[in-house]
């Protein structure tokens, strides 16, 4: 046998893409899990179709999922494919624009019929040269029919047959990036451990697709990605989702108080919800409610009887959740609210990504309705904010809005997973003096209210959404409110003791500083340094506290000639930031595409500010 020839390859990134019903979400998480057991640092970019149920074979339907794992760190899901698998011709064109020059295209050969085509709205029967991809390097792979082969023996339907066909696909490439197949196998047999059929046939097909790579070294060679250095510790792959219900669970076990979340499904936050659901065993309790305004409310509730209390959605639930925010504000109650934010306005696309709710969070109430608002900037960095979050509500008695967005909620990374000791204490502000307690009397260095729930001996009080005064009794005083609301802003700008200050990653001082906040920080972290390496003077500032900014922001600020500000809207923090810190001058880099940042049109934004 011809001996395989293996290239040795720091980094690559690979796109899985085919229809909804493909398994192509699947194929990817397997892959990118299989990679990261293996060692290597990956991180992934589910792109889910915002079409729901579009007709099979469209590019409406497309379903893609992009990994990029190499041997050095890794933070972004790469800007294009070296490979992409492509299962119908429709997944050929909506990537064309997404695949690295010269990549390798390799696609199920028996779904490139006379209808699919149409389907896909190609006019000849040669789509490679419609859209002027004749340099890629093609492999075409009767996968369909490979598949229907290897399980005739098993009496599956056909339409049991064709949902294999990703596991297929999925031993092709792990024979070409060396993959073993031992996890999953694992994965398959635990999946559908009641359905001894359906795991045998998954891994035949498997185990076929791997050894269909041994039989085409001659169209191919085989990838080594070595293992990247880390750390040592224990470590899981995690999407910002699941990151972000840890996050809350280890905030409640820190606390010593039990969790509820009080939500409404609504994509993409709604596995916070299922993964929290899960966890009765913890003591955990949640509750699905009826809509968003009920969801809030029940977790309000909660917060009143003393839970760490939290509530999730995305952009248009926080809209419908805006006026019982302002009722936890005015009554002065730690509440969470989580927005893992997608494309909008109304409805938008649902299953894409954007930064565009900033300003509502900040600013979408009624009256002086000030809120602390921070922001997650990785998958696995949404465990620690979702902590912290709960921490300053807890101690701060103030409502805090979490930001994460869909690129962090369905993308994952590898997680060194912490130990409970290592993570902060959390004080909640229990009352504890019966004699000397009122509802509304504050510390004076936090200016927070202590905490007595229902049932405490000694402590029944009054708060809600209508003015009080120190003791809870209602209140139409003109200076009274005055007051109150100056104290309500200045407690949440007193939150700033509890903040790290913001560290620059590059150069303290230079020419152009890159700030960004939230989820566009491995793309932003990536450019910085690629251009840093080409001899850029080039610094990156990125934020995850927002509402307040970190007490050393204008310091940081003054000592660059120029500030662009990168974000994926029409520039809401530029705005926030010419607000708050109005002396300096920002430029801005902004995409509303559903899409996160490449690395390529930040280099070039940034480049042509250099040049200027």
């Amino acid at each position: 046998m011809k001996e395989t020839k293996v290239i040795e390859l720091e980094e690559v990134t690979i796109r899985f893409s085919g229809d909804s019903g493909d398994g192509m979400q699947l194929t990817g998480t397997l892959f990118s899990d299989a990679s990261a057991i293996l060692g290597n640092d990956i991180s992934t970019f589910p792109d889910y179709p915002s079409e729901i149920r579009a007709p099979q074979g469209t590019v409406g339907g497309v379903s893609g999922f992009q990994v990029q794992f190499g041997q050095k760190q890794v933070n972004t899901p790469g800007d294009n494919a070296h490979v992409l698998i492509a299962m119908n011709p429709a997944a050929i064109k909506a990537n064309a624009g997404f695949i690295e020059p010269g990549g390798t295209i390799i696609y199920d050969s028996d779904s490139f019929t006379e209808k699919n085509l149409k389907k896909a709205h190609f006019t000849t029967d040669d789509p490679f040269a419609e859209l002027n991809m004749q340099d890629f390097f093609k492999i075409p792979v009767p996968i369909s029919s490979l598949t229907k082969e290897g399980l005739a023996e098993f009496g599956l339907d056909n339409k049991s047959v064709l949902r294999s066909k990703n596991m297929f696909a999925l031993g092709l490439v792990c024979w070409m990036f060396n993959r073993p197949l031992d996890y999953v196998e694992e994965f398959i047999r635990s999946k559908f451990g009641k359905k001894p059929v359906v795991a045998d046939s998954n891994i035949k097909v498997l185990h076929d697709g791997y050894n269909y790579g041994l039989t085409m070294q001659h169209m191919t060679p085989s990838y080594l990605v070595n293992p990247a250095e880390i750390e040592n510790g224990t470590y899981r792959n995690v999407n910002g989702n699941h990151a972000t219900a840890w996050g809350f669970l280890a905030a409640a076990e820190k606390s010593g108080l039990e969790l509820f979340l009080g939500s409404y499904p609504i994509t993409p936050a709604t596995d916070i919800l299922t993964a929290l659901s899960e966890r009765k065993d913890l003591g955990v309790k949640t509750f699905q409610a009826e809509d968003e305004i009920a969801g809030i409310a029940s977790a309000i509730g909660a917060s009143f009887a003393g839970d760490l209390a939290i509530t999730t959605t995305s952009g248009p639930g926080l809209a419908l959740k805006g006026e019982a925010i302002g009722l936890a504000v005015m009554a002065e109650l730690p509440l969470v609210i989580v927005n893992v934010q997608r494309g909008g306005p109304s409805t938008g696309l649902p299953t894409k990504t954007e930064q565009s709710d900033l300003l509502q969070a900040l600013y979408g109430r009624n009256g002086e309705s000030p809120v602390v608002v921070i922001a997650a900037s990785t998958p696995s960095d949404c465990f620690d904010y979702a902590f912290m979050a709960s921490k300053i509500a807890l101690e701060r008695m103030v409502p805090v809005i979490l930001l994460t967005d869909g690129f962090l909620g369905n993308g994952s990374e590898p997680w060194k997973i912490p130990t409970m000791a290592d993570l902060p204490k959390i004080t909640p502000r229990v009352a504890k003096n019966a004699a000397t307690f009122k509802a509304y009397q504050r510390d004076s260095e936090s200016l927070a209210r202590d905490w007595a729930f229902p049932g405490m001996p000694g402590f029944e009080h009054r708060i809600g959404g209508l003015e009080k005064n120190e003791t809870g009794t209602v209140s139409h005083d003109p200076n009274n409110h005055q007051v109150n609301c100056e104290i309500r802003e200045d407690k949440v700008q007193r939150v700033v003791d509890m903040i790290p200050e913001m560290e620059v990653d590059g150069d303290e001082d230079g020419e152009v500083l890159v700030v960004g906040w939230g989820g566009t920080y491995g793309h932003l972290i990536s450019t910085v340094r690629e251009l840093r390496l080409d001899g850029k003077n080039v610094s990156l500032a990125h934020f995850n506290y927002i509402k307040p900014l970190p007490k050393n922001t204008e310091e940081v600020f003054s000592k660059f000639k120029k500030i662009i500000v990168c974000e994926l809207n029409l520039g809401q923090f530029a705005n926030y930031l010419r607000n708050e810190l109005p002396a300096f001058t920002y430029h801005q880099a902004n995409k509303v595409k559903g899409l996160p940042f490449t690395v390529s049109e930040l280099k070039e934004s940034i480049t042509k500010l250099l040049e200027d």
